[in-house]
């Protein structure tokens, strides 16, 4: 099972096991990750899930597809690595994924 790290914005770590299938925000909803929101379960239909995906796991976490970087645009703080955790898909290539949540999510 892939490990996932989520920093919440007080640096505390939490290291949890992810289904592959599952969405990162799937995976911190599961877990009860403090900031991730995900009021809208799911449907890129809100920036709830709004995270900060590690430097080094840009690549393979993939670029933003248009619906994505519109709702993005609703998120707290958005930086070059921001993405909607709801949109990235937990795979084998994912172990050891690092993500911070941002201060507040809106």
């Amino acid at each position: 099972m892939p490990k996932i790290t989520y920093i919440e914005h007080n640096g505390t770590e939490h290291v949890v096991e992810a289904d592959a299938g599952m969405t990162v925000m799937e995976t911190a909803v599961k877990n009860q990750i403090p900031g991730i929101e995900a009021e809208c379960g799911g449907a890129c239909s809100c920036a709830t899930c709004h995270v900060y995906v590690e430097e080094a796991w840009k690549e393979a976490t993939g670029e933003p597809e248009e619906m994505e970087e519109d709702m993005l645009d609703f998120a707290f703080d958005v930086r070059p690595t921001s993405r909607l955790s709801c949109q990235i898909k937990i795979t084998g290539a994912l172990d050891g994924l690092v993500v911070r949540v941002p201060e507040k999510q809106f």
